[in-house]
């Protein structure tokens, strides 16, 4: 094989390279544009579920194909916390009725109390909301799992959420934050938020 030959394979060879890593960086970009992306939790309102620094993956919103109660999920209002993205869990959908007895820590969606296994306490503390309250149409409620430390549709200020305000819907945890009281990461709670 000649010289020039040998040049124009590795020249060939180096174009094919530039070109697949090129179409990676691409397929990359737009998976994490339009399908999924990452999400750092930041603070304790979903504690013990999720930990302060988890690195969640995220279903973007409109290939969720709605929102179900007991989903997890990540949303923003610009008006509420200075626009800072929110983790919650979804209670309630359009329609339905909530209620919470503060006394007994008890939150009931149409008339029925939940059982609520994921909760690290009851729910006692109202965050001025006056209940019992129909979802609007469009909208979801959402709450904290750490009940007593999480602003959530309690908050008068935030109230039921516009479901166009939601980002998506987490579905795994990549990587665990440092479980607190422990000062350590629980590996083995990477897995699926389903």
């Amino acid at each position: 094989m000649t010289a020039e030959k040998r040049a124009e394979q590795r020249g060939r060879g180096a174009y094919e390279w530039v070109q697949t890593l090129v179409c990676s960086v691409l397929a990359v970009v737009l998976v994490f544009t339009f399908a999924v992306r990452g999400f750092w939790v930041d603070g304790q309102s979903m504690r013990e579920t999720l930990q302060n620094g988890d690195l969640l993956l995220i279903l973007n919103d409109h290939l969720c194909g709605g929102y179900q109660p007991g989903d997890i999920v990540v949303l923003r209002k610009a008006s509420f916390r200075d626009g800072k993205p929110l983790v919650k869990r979804v209670i309630a959908l359009e329609g339905q009725t909530v209620d919470i007895d503060f006394d007994a820590g008890i939150v009931y969606v149409d008339g029925e109390a939940l059982e609520e296994d994921y909760i690290r306490e009851p729910t006692w503390t109202s965050e001025g909301l006056d209940f019992p309250i129909t979802v609007p149409e469009g909208h979801i409620f959402v709450l904290g799992d750490n009940r007593n430390n999480s602003s959530d549709s309690r908050h008068k200020d935030l109230g039921p959420i516009d479901i166009r305000m939601v980002t998506g819907k987490a579905v795994f945890l990549l990587v665990p934050g440092v479980t607190a009281d422990q000062v350590a990461r629980e590996w083995s709670r990477v897995g699926s938020l389903q």
